[in-house]
Parts: structure tokens; C-alpha cells; sequence
């Protein structure tokens, strides 16, 4: 990660591989939303989102269980700043198509029992008065 002007830490594009891989693992998932957070593509259900990318990692929100059994390290976005219920999904389950689709689909599962998230709410423009 480079720094820009001003201090701040600019963040680099998704490597084309990982953005492919990602958008053929999530096309055969129903209901999904692909669009983007942060810049990086990512998937929703519900408006609940289940699985992204950040930088060269796949992100993937998984159950506490789930994440105990995937042995997976948290996802820090900002380090020690863990982003609670994401993992950074191990390089052995992208380089498998099965595996991959087993652990999304339980993020897809995680993501679809949870209460629908309403849209955003557009700030109001106030009218300037005379």
C-alpha cells in the first residue's frame, strides 16, 4: 500500500484474476447483488453483504463456527481494526473451485437469514431561501 499526499494510505486495484474468479463464483448464487464497496467488487443478499474483494484478498462474512472451522485470519481492513464476522479467504480455497463454492455458499447462507437491510437514505437538499 502506498501513501498519498496528505499522509493517507491509497489503496491498489484488485488484481484482474481475483475480480474474474469472484465474478464467476458468485454468478450461479440467486438473489444476488453484485456492486461495488470501497471500490472493490462485492456480493449481497438481502442488501446484507456476504463476500467482496479487498486489495489481492476475497473476503468472505462467515458465522463464528464457521470462521473457527475455516482457520482463516480475520479481515483487518486497517490493521487492528478487524472488520467482526469477515475472513480473508485462504489461498487453498481459491485455488479450488469446490472449496470455493462450499464456503461461499455459507456466506450466502449467513447473509440470507439475516433481516433484510433497507436502502440508504439520500441526505435532503434543503432549499436555499431568498
Amino acid at each position: 500500500m502506498s501513501k498519498k499526499k496528505g499522509g493517507m494510505a491509497k489503496w491498489t486495484k484488485a488484481p484482474e484474476p481475483l475480480v474474474a474468479l469472484f465474478a464467476r463464483a458468485i454468478e450461479g448464487l440467486p438473489g444476488v447483488e453484485a456492486r461495488k464497496m470501497f471500490g472493490y467488487p462485492a456480493a449481497f443478499v438481502n442488501r446484507n453483504m456476504f463476500a467482496g474483494l479487498f486489495r489481492t484478498s476475497m473476503i468472505l462474512r462467515l458465522s463464528e463456527e464457521d470462521r473457527r472451522e475455516s482457520g482463516a485470519k480475520p479481515f483487518e481492513p486497517v490493521p487492528g481494526r478487524p472488520m467482526r464476522e469477515y475472513i480473508v479467504v485462504p489461498e487453498k480455497i481459491l485455488r479450488s473451485a469446490t472449496l470455493l463454492d462450499v464456503w461461499l455458499r455459507k456466506g450466502y447462507t449467513l447473509a440470507s437469514s439475516l433481516p433484510p437491510k433497507s436502502a440508504g437514505k439520500k441526505a435532503k437538499v434543503r432549499a436555499k431561501k431568498p
